[in-house]
């Protein structure tokens, strides 16, 4: 199955992929500016939004899914944009199918393998009893007994539907997410290198790149360069979206 998609503006490709519990709609202020100059296409990785449910969330496998809904587009080449979970799948793209990426670019990731740092998120989610809430404000105070940054608890939320029935449920597969959470910290090591245009995008106060990971970069990534964004942490896109798209348009624009 297809990843589920959308397409905005007209130009060169430009792929958008979201991270973990996000969706299609997550970098929206980078999409609204980009799909002015570039056909945007916004996905739902496997497991989230609308996409299909999948027991296997390794990074070679939902890189194959880029590139099968590249295929299914008749898109030969496009440039890839990927936060977090997003650009951990953008990089394996870019290093098993070089030819169709023609430039990476890389919010607050590495290519290295993290430890845990989800434990309370998922402790939160399972906390919330969907089948017996009625309001999102029920649901916010069971995540809030083990999420306590307000931030996150909205993040996290705006994955919470109500059905026709009144039911609430989640648009990603939360279970499934939890089953394959050594996959998704996980970066399986290659001999691969991509040598075409990378940039990093690292917000100044998350430790999600660290100069530890300097070797692992250049590993992968020989022409990678670096930009650092004052005052953020990891959701430097949401935080300071204006500084974080002129970093995005102007390396796109360069290349």
């Amino acid at each position: 199955m297809l990843l589920n998609h959308k397409i905005y503006g007209q130009g060169v490709p430009v792929i958008v992929i979201h991270g973990l519990f996000g969706s299609a709609t997550n970098l929206g202020m980078l999409i609204k500016q980009l799909k002015t100059d570039y056909q945007v296409i916004a996905v739902d990785v496997r497991n989230h939004g609308l996409s299909m449910r999948h027991d296997s969330m390794h990074y070679d496998d939902m890189a194959n899914d880029i590139i099968q809904l590249m295929d299914h587009l008749t898109i030969e080449q496009a440039h890839i944009v990927g936060h977090s979970m997003g650009g951990k799948i953008a990089m394996r793209t870019a290093l098993n199918f070089p030819t169709r990426v023609s430039s990476l670019a890389v919010a607050d990731i590495a290519p290295v393998n993290y430890p845990p740092r989800h434990d309370n998120v998922f402790a939160g989610l399972k906390n919330i009893p969907l089948a017996d809430i009625t309001t999102r404000s029920d649901a916010q105070a069971k995540l809030a007994e083990h999420v306590e940054e307000a931030g996150v608890q909205q993040f996290l939320l705006k994955g919470l539907y109500k059905n026709t029935q009144g039911q609430y449920g989640f648009y990603y597969a939360l279970d499934t997410i939890i089953a394959q959470y050594d996959a998704i910290s996980d970066w399986p090591e290659t001999n691969k290198q991509y040598d075409k245009p990378v940039l990093f995008i690292k917000g100044m106060n998350s430790d999600y790149i660290t100069s530890a990971h300097k070797s692992a970069i250049a590993q992968y990534f020989p022409h990678a360069k670096a930009k650092l964004v004052q005052g953020t942490g990891h959701w430097l896109h949401a935080e300071k979206p204006v500084i974080f798209n002129k970093i995005i348009v102007d390396f796109l624009f360069s290349h």
